[in-house]
């Protein structure tokens, strides 16, 4: 996660929440590998960017943004990939 003292408390719940759903959509065996993939790419970003908010958001949302579009993901994955990116639209530096 970017530095704990450049967050905001709101900015921590949301990557907190868009980590638990990341970490859920691993779990779940429906989910195609090549999905799983890209979630833990995800989590790493989140864990060990030293970036700032916005712009760890940002990376986040373009490999997330992009499953959205994959034919192979169920549909209730989709629900959570469009949660996922609501949360991380609400992130700004």
């Amino acid at each position: 996660m970017p530095k704990e003292e450049e967050l905001t408390e709101e900015q921590q719940k949301a990557f907190a929440n868009v980590e638990i759903l990341l970490k859920g959509m691993l779990q779940d065996r429906s989910v195609p590998r090549n999905i799983k993939r890209i979630s833990q790419q995800a989590i790493n970003i989140i864990n060990t960017s030293d970036e700032s908010p916005g712009i760890v958001a940002s990376n986040v949302l373009y490999l997330v943004g992009d499953l959205s579009q994959d034919a192979n993901i169920p549909f209730h994955s989709r629900t959570v990939i469009y949660r996922i990116i609501s949360l991380l639209e609400t992130i700004k530096d």
